[in-house]
């Protein structure tokens, strides 16, 4: 059983590095607002870690 994360895009990367745009396209958003579910692994941490001014991230509980 691995945790899961559930991220959601809450500000526009305009105005940012391509690299941040980068990582936003690389997690899976197109929308702004738009909310994915990934497994909470070291790679999605450091990506998230990179990006956390553009997102919320919470933690899933799955049963």
């Amino acid at each position: 059983m691995s945790a899961k994360l559930k991220i959601t895009l809450r500000h526009s990367a305009i105005g940012y590095s391509q690299r941040h745009k980068d990582t936003v396209r690389t997690l899976g958003f197109k929308k702004l607002h738009q909310s994915v579910v990934r497994e909470d692994t070291r790679a999605i941490r450091g990506m998230l870690h990179k990006i956390n001014h553009l997102v919320v991230v919470e933690t899933v509980n799955e049963e």
